[in-house]
C-alpha cells in the first residue's frame, strides 16, 4: 500500500512541477514567473524527501535543506532587483 501512495505522490508531484514551468513560461509578469520559480524549488524539495522516504536513506534530506537554502536567498535576491534594480546597495 505504501508503494502505491507514494508512487501516487511522485506523479502529483511532476504534474504540479509541469503546471509551474507552464506558469514560469507563460506568466504574463515577472512578480508571476518569481512565484512559479519560488513553487518549483519547493516542490522538487517535496520530490526530494519523497524520495528519500522511498529509499530510507537520510542523504537526500540533506540535499532537500540546501535546495531549500538556495531556493530561499535567491528568491530574496530576484524580488530585491525587480524591486531596486541593483541587488546590492
Amino acid at each position: 500500500m505504501l508503494n502505491w501512495i507514494i508512487t501516487f505522490a511522485f506523479a502529483l508531484l511532476c504534474l504540479a512541477l509541469i503546471l509551474n514551468l507552464w506558469r514560469l513560461v507563460i506568466g504574463p509578469d515577472a512578480s508571476d514567473r518569481i512565484l512559479a520559480l519560488d513553487t518549483m524549488y519547493i516542490n522538487s524539495i517535496a520530490l526530494l524527501l519523497l524520495y528519500g522516504v522511498w529509499q530510507d536513506t537520510s542523504l537526500f534530506f540533506e540535499a532537500a535543506l540546501l535546495i531549500a537554502m538556495l531556493g530561499f536567498v535567491s528568491t530574496i535576491a530576484v524580488c530585491k532587483y525587480l524591486l531596486r534594480g541593483d541587488i546590492i546597495e
